[in-house]
Protein backbone atom coordinates (compact mmCIF):
# COMPACT_ATOMS: atom_id res chain seq x y z
CA UNK A 1 0.00 0.00 0.00
CA UNK A 2 1.15 3.70 -0.80
CA UNK A 3 2.28 5.97 2.50
CA UNK A 4 0.49 9.11 -0.12
CA UNK A 5 -2.38 9.88 -1.12
CA UNK A 6 -3.11 9.81 -5.00
CA UNK A 7 -3.14 13.54 -5.15
CA UNK A 8 0.17 14.09 -3.35
CA UNK A 9 2.06 10.92 -5.53
CA UNK A 10 0.86 12.61 -8.32
CA UNK A 11 2.18 15.81 -7.20
CA UNK A 12 5.69 14.12 -6.58
CA UNK A 13 6.10 12.61 -9.73
CA UNK A 14 5.00 15.72 -11.78
CA UNK A 15 7.96 17.09 -10.12
CA UNK A 16 10.51 14.82 -11.50
CA UNK A 17 12.44 16.30 -14.28
CA UNK A 18 14.12 15.44 -17.46
CA UNK A 19 16.84 17.34 -18.12
CA UNK A 20 19.54 19.24 -15.70
CA UNK A 21 18.61 16.89 -12.93
CA UNK A 22 21.24 17.30 -10.03
CA UNK A 23 23.42 14.30 -10.93
CA UNK A 24 23.99 15.48 -14.31
CA UNK A 25 24.45 18.60 -13.50
CA UNK A 26 27.44 16.95 -11.13
CA UNK A 27 28.74 15.68 -14.23
CA UNK A 28 28.64 18.58 -16.19
CA UNK A 29 29.95 20.91 -14.20
CA UNK A 30 32.96 18.52 -13.39
CA UNK A 31 33.46 17.66 -16.76
CA UNK A 32 33.77 21.38 -17.38
CA UNK A 33 36.14 22.23 -14.77
CA UNK A 34 38.95 19.68 -16.63
CA UNK A 35 38.62 21.31 -19.50
CA UNK A 36 36.11 19.31 -21.50
CA UNK A 37 33.47 20.52 -23.77
CA UNK A 38 30.11 19.09 -24.45
CA UNK A 39 26.74 19.23 -25.79
CA UNK A 40 23.63 18.45 -24.03
CA UNK A 41 20.77 16.56 -24.64
CA UNK A 42 21.15 15.89 -28.31
CA UNK A 43 18.48 15.11 -29.91
CA UNK A 44 19.92 14.45 -33.44
CA UNK A 45 21.60 11.02 -31.69
CA UNK A 46 19.06 7.84 -30.52
CA UNK A 47 18.55 8.43 -26.78
CA UNK A 48 18.98 11.95 -26.72
CA UNK A 49 22.65 11.53 -24.64
CA UNK A 50 22.54 13.26 -21.61
CA UNK A 51 25.56 14.33 -22.58
CA UNK A 52 27.84 14.39 -25.79
CA UNK A 53 31.41 14.96 -26.41
CA UNK A 54 32.05 15.03 -29.77
CA UNK A 55 35.63 15.16 -30.24
CA UNK A 56 35.85 11.92 -28.11
CA UNK A 57 33.59 10.09 -30.05
CA UNK A 58 31.44 9.67 -26.59
CA UNK A 59 28.26 9.81 -25.50
CA UNK A 60 27.29 10.05 -21.36
CA UNK A 61 23.67 8.63 -20.30
CA UNK A 62 22.92 9.94 -16.57
CA UNK A 63 20.92 7.38 -15.19
CA UNK A 64 18.44 6.97 -12.34
CA UNK A 65 18.56 3.66 -10.13
CA UNK A 66 15.12 3.17 -10.16
CA UNK A 67 13.76 4.50 -13.69
CA UNK A 68 16.90 2.03 -14.75
CA UNK A 69 16.14 -0.50 -12.66
CA UNK A 70 19.86 -0.40 -11.84
CA UNK A 71 21.02 -3.39 -9.54
CA UNK A 72 21.50 -1.13 -6.47
CA UNK A 73 19.82 -0.75 -3.14
CA UNK A 74 17.74 2.21 -4.52
CA UNK A 75 16.05 0.24 -6.85
CA UNK A 76 12.87 -1.54 -5.25
CA UNK A 77 9.98 -2.59 -6.97
CA UNK A 78 7.32 -0.33 -6.30
CA UNK A 79 4.26 -2.43 -4.01
CA UNK A 80 0.93 -0.47 -5.41
CA UNK A 81 -0.19 -0.86 -9.14
CA UNK A 82 2.69 -3.19 -9.44
CA UNK A 83 1.95 -4.60 -12.61
CA UNK A 84 1.82 -0.91 -14.38
CA UNK A 85 5.31 -0.41 -12.52
CA UNK A 86 7.16 -3.58 -14.06
CA UNK A 87 5.53 -2.91 -18.04
CA UNK A 88 7.17 0.64 -17.65
CA UNK A 89 10.39 -0.39 -16.03
CA UNK A 90 10.81 -3.39 -18.24
CA UNK A 91 10.50 -1.38 -20.98
CA UNK A 92 12.59 1.60 -20.04
CA UNK A 93 15.73 -0.55 -19.80
CA UNK A 94 14.78 -2.40 -23.21
CA UNK A 95 15.19 0.83 -24.67
CA UNK A 96 18.31 1.84 -23.01
CA UNK A 97 19.67 -1.24 -24.42
CA UNK A 98 18.64 -0.70 -27.73
CA UNK A 99 19.60 2.73 -27.47
CA UNK A 100 23.13 2.07 -26.60
CA UNK A 101 23.18 -0.30 -29.41
CA UNK A 102 22.33 1.62 -32.09
CA UNK A 103 24.65 4.61 -30.83
CA UNK A 104 27.56 2.22 -30.42
CA UNK A 105 27.01 0.77 -34.37
CA UNK A 106 27.26 4.53 -35.09
CA UNK A 107 30.25 4.49 -33.91
CA UNK A 108 29.93 6.38 -30.35
CA UNK A 109 31.06 4.99 -27.19
CA UNK A 110 29.07 5.08 -24.40
CA UNK A 111 29.40 5.41 -20.83
CA UNK A 112 26.80 4.98 -17.95
CA UNK A 113 26.65 7.01 -14.99
CA UNK A 114 24.51 5.79 -11.97
CA UNK A 115 22.38 7.96 -9.53
CA UNK A 116 24.01 5.52 -6.66
CA UNK A 117 27.39 6.34 -8.18
CA UNK A 118 27.21 10.11 -7.46
CA UNK A 119 25.51 9.43 -4.09
CA UNK A 120 28.06 7.07 -2.51
CA UNK A 121 31.57 7.54 -4.48
CA UNK A 122 31.07 11.02 -6.15
CA UNK A 123 34.95 11.83 -6.18
CA UNK A 124 35.77 8.07 -7.57
CA UNK A 125 33.15 8.07 -9.94
CA UNK A 126 33.99 11.34 -11.91
CA UNK A 127 37.49 10.44 -11.84
CA UNK A 128 36.97 7.42 -13.35
CA UNK A 129 34.48 8.93 -15.70
CA UNK A 130 37.33 11.77 -17.02
CA UNK A 131 40.13 8.44 -17.48
CA UNK A 132 37.74 6.84 -19.29
CA UNK A 133 36.99 9.28 -21.14
CA UNK A 134 40.75 10.12 -22.22
CA UNK A 135 41.32 6.37 -23.44
CA UNK A 136 39.08 6.57 -25.43
CA UNK A 137 40.57 9.24 -27.15
CA UNK A 138 43.62 7.23 -27.77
Amino acid sequence: MDVQSKQTRSYNMSCIKGKKTKPEEIVAKYLFSKGFRYRRNVKKLPGTPDIVLKKYNTVIFINGCFWHMHNCRYFVWPQSNAEFWKEKLMANKQRDEKIQNQLEELGWIVITVWECQLKNEKERTLDDLVNEIKKSAI
